[in-house]
């Protein structure tokens, strides 16, 4: 991937692993989209970065999926990145009331949407790279997080297929697998005993400009490159007892 002169759709580009990946790629010298539910967290990321594009979206629909990508056919044309960062994480145990509808929600918003987006973005001619945003979880389950953990799975299984079926489409497919970072993912003051982003983000360009298709940091590495038993005792530290 080339890092600059890139036009860049970052969903979620406006807290934590988004609006880090926001601020180096402006830096860097690319134009970047940004969307978000939320119109006035993206217009505090606006006013700090003039030349940032926004748009509201709720991803965990449908007909906005649709939407953002015919704005995105109208408007900019020559985007060529997709990133697929947005995500949520819910801590809960399946004994919850709501457990099945909170779920859903994972589910919709982790796995349909960006599997949703990937499909119509490759039909713009310019798209040259899709980078998604999958988990350390991936690979060792959270049992605090058991739907965000199994989506993160998911996600990471398809990438790696995706890469593969994209291949004829000449779309590079990027995997960026963070570990937990001291972002509000899940809840304010869940992650503060996290590396910062700040870190994980610098990695990232790193190796970006290393060529790498499979982005890690710390115990992410350690796990994309862990055998059966490493794997088994990072999930008895993760959830013991």
């Amino acid at each position: 991937m080339e890092l600059t002169n890139n036009k860049i759709l970052i969903t979620g580009g406006a807290s934590g692993i988004g609006l880090g990946l926001t601020e180096r790629f402006i830096r860097e010298n690319n134009t970047v989209i940004i969307c978000g539910r939320r119109g006035s967290v993206l217009k505090e990321v606006a006013d700090k970065f003039p030349s940032i594009i926004t748009k509201v979206c709720d991803l965990s629909i449908e007909a906005e999926r649709v939407e953002l990508f015919k704005w995105v056919s109208e408007h900019h044309s020559d985007l060529n990145v997709l990133v697929n960062n947005a995500g949520i994480q819910q801590w809960m145990t399946i004994s919850d009331d709501d457990f099945f509808q909170r779920a859903k929600n994972e589910i919709v918003t982790n796995i349909e949407a960006p599997l949703h987006l990937m499909s119509l973005f490759i039909n713009l001619k310019s798209l040259k790279t899709i980078i998604n945003v999958t988990s350390a979880l991936s690979f060792v389950p959270f049992t605090k997080v058991p739907v965000y953990s199994a989506t993160k799975t998911f996600f990471h299984s398809f990438t790696l297929s995706a890469r593969h079926l994209l291949k004829s489409k000449n779309i590079e497919v990027i995997e960026m697998i963070p570990p937990a970072l001291n972002t509000d993912l899940g809840g304010k003051g869940l992650h503060d005993f996290a590396p910062p982003v700040s870190d994980f983000i610098q990695s990232v360009f790193e190796q970006l400009k290393e060529g790498k298709t499979e982005i890690t940091f710390g115990f992410s590495e350690a796990m994309t490159k862990g055998g059966p038993e490493e794997i088994k005792a990072a999930f008895n530290r993760l959830n013991p007892g």
